[in-house]
């Protein structure tokens, strides 16, 4: 192993105990209707990413089917968590004020000077994107710790706390992300060219744009993620009907990707847009966020149409 790959597994273990903690919570609360199976969720959540590595491929995937059987019998619910007093919450945020979001943009700061360190310097190559977003939250965290002067226990409190709230939907971007992957292994592009074909006459720039841009906010939709519908899409009508064409393949590969991130502002499936935030803010209609963001949705992707329309040709 390298360091690089050392350092990857220490934060896949700390993310895991973090699961470890939500799974003893459920199991400290006697009022949990569901205990046994919601422990069991988190508890083999926990092992996937603390032994992930080491394990055999048909050992994670074992793992992967109990998590989706112990959600689809919803045998996953929210335990009781030791919420802070409301006045005293008010009292401490008008004390801190917008001091708040000091670690909030240091998580975005530091991991792109992270990254980018990794990136140029050869002896911080172990320094990866996905490494930088671990570096960068342990900073974040030990300055969010210094700002509001609190015992660190209160990390593992609320972050097992605001787990807890997110609930399965938290590891769904993964599940898509992998899901896409398969489906351009499995040849979902060829089908969906074979398909476009009859549908985009020869040489029609402006209904392949059409047809581009639709499909991958159509297609980020189901997946709910716009990269793992970008692979598909663009290998099954970007090129083909684009590129191939005399398109600029920067323009369409910034203008698709965005494309289909009209098709995130409308989708639950995107969870960690659009459902998370309403559990976090606890909105009485989960759906709230998503009703408000279609109208922009849709303007977006015309607006996307008549961009790759004029620049990519």
């Amino acid at each position: 192993m390298t360091f690089s790959t050392i350092l990857a597994e220490i934060f896949y273990i700390i993310i895991g105990l973090v699961f470890v903690a939500v799974g003893v919570k459920a199991l400290k609360d006697p009022s949990c209707q569901k205990k046994p199976t919601t422990a069991a969720f988190w508890f083999v959540l926990a092992f996937t990413f603390i032994l992930g590595y080491w394990l055999p491929k048909w050992v994670t995937g074992l793992c992967v089917i109990a998590i989706a059987v112990l959600t689809g019998i919803k045998g996953v619910v929210q335990s009781k968590s030791d919420v802070p007093d409301p006045e005293q919450v008010r009292q401490r945020a008008d004390k801190i004020g917008y001091k708040i979001f000091i670690p909030a943009l240091c998580l975005a700061l530091i991991a792109v000077v992270v990254a980018t360190l990794g990136d140029k310097v050869p002896d911080l190559k172990w320094m990866t994107s996905n490494n930088a977003i671990g570096i960068s939250g342990i900073c974040s965290l030990v300055i969010a710790i210094l700002l509001v002067k609190c015992s660190p226990k209160f990390a593992v409190t609320d972050g097992s706390r605001l787990m807890d709230n997110v609930g399965p939907i938290g590891i769904l971007p993964q599940l898509l992300s992998a899901l896409g992957a398969l489906f351009t292994a499995a040849g979902v592009g060829n089908v969906i060219a074979n398909g476009v074909s009859a549908i985009i006459p020869q040489g029609n720039h402006l209904i392949a744009c059409i047809v581009y841009c639709v499909a991958m906010a159509l297609f980020t939709i189901i997946m709910g993620n716009g990269f793992a519908a970008f692979s598909v899409i663009t290998v099954g009508i970007g090129i083909p009907f684009l590129i191939m064409q005399g398109a600029n393949p920067v323009v369409v590969g910034a203008l698709g990707l965005t494309a289909g991130y009209c098709g995130t502002l409308c989708t639950p499936m995107a969870a960690n847009f659009n459902i998370m935030p309403a559990a976090l803010l606890e909105v009485r209609d989960k759906y709230a966020i998503i009703k408000s963001q279609i109208p922009v949705s849709l303007v977006m992707l015309v607006i996307h149409i008549a961009l790759l329309y004029t620049f990519a040709f």
